[in-house]
């Protein structure tokens, strides 16, 4: 009896080991954009087109923002659609906007005391943005509302590559190595990266990309894993819940993700 629950039990691990992670092609719509920076569950679409204009483009409506004096749009995250940020990163600034992408608060990092030399934004909770300090080397969470660093992560000794988070955690691509860090700063998880060059997440997976090929790290996984997926010139990519997003040549293609 023990001999074939030992098997079982082998051939349980055996079979899981096996399982890879596949993106199903559902459909796909032609966009005009520079940059695609989100779809979110409702199917709103935010992006950039080439005079640097931001767009929310929903089924309905189509809002608009732009800002001449700052120029090209380096990065966006409409995790919280009530405070959209947007980094323009050879000004060193970032733009929060409301949910009409109406301006509702600037951030222009090389006016603050001490100066800080941003390359990096993403989103934190409440008033709060991540924001990587290139002179230092460090993440830190800084509140915009009252002007202070809440908290700082310890100095990383590679390049950074990509930044993504939402309200409870922050992911930190390097050279070297992938960070994850929760919403005290403290390092939960740390991988080695094998030649990945950028990301995208969601509150459910992080997906990594290395050339045209895409890998995810699931929602309280510890293995990143290869995605199964149509050979393909990849452009951009994004994930909302279980939906993958592929942009290349003006179209956006939509999978999905099964990871069983």
């Amino acid at each position: 009896m023990r001999k074939i629950f030992y098997f079982f039990l082998c051939l349980g691990c055996l079979l899981n080991a096996q399982i890879k992670p596949k993106a199903i092609f559902k459909d796909s719509i032609k966009i005009d954009a520079k940059s695609i920076f989100g779809v979110d569950t409702f199917g709103t679409f935010y992006y950039t087109t080439e005079d640097n204009t931001f767009y929310k483009k929903t089924k309905d409506t189509i809002v608009t923002y732009t800002n001449f004096q700052l120029n090209e749009i380096t990065s966006a995250n409409a995790f919280n659609p009530l405070k959209i940020n947007l980094f323009y990163q050879d000004f060193n600034t970032a733009i929060i906007l409301d949910n009409r992408l109406a301006e509702i608060f600037k951030i222009d990092f090389n006016t603050l005391i001490p100066y800080k030399n941003v390359s990096y934004v993403s989103n934190g909770f409440d008033n709060t943005l991540w924001i990587f300090n290139q002179d230092l080397q460090q993440l830190e969470l800084y509140d915009f509302i009252t002007n202070k660093i809440r908290l700082k992560t310890v100095p990383v000794q590679s390049q950074i590559l990509d930044l993504k988070s939402d309200y409870n955690y922050c992911y930190m691509l390097t050279e070297k190595y992938l960070y994850i860090y929760n919403y005290f700063g403290s390092l939960v998880a740390k991988h080695t990266n094998d030649g990945f060059k950028n990301m995208a997440f969601s509150k459910a997976h992080l997906i990594l990309n290395k050339g045209n090929k895409l890998y995810i790290l699931p929602k309280n996984g510890s293995e990143i894993k290869a995605i199964e997926h149509p050979n393909l010139l990849i452009k951009q990519f994004l994930v909302t819940n279980e939906t993958l997003y592929i942009y290349n040549d003006g179209t956006l293609s939509r999978y999905q993700l099964k990871l069983q």
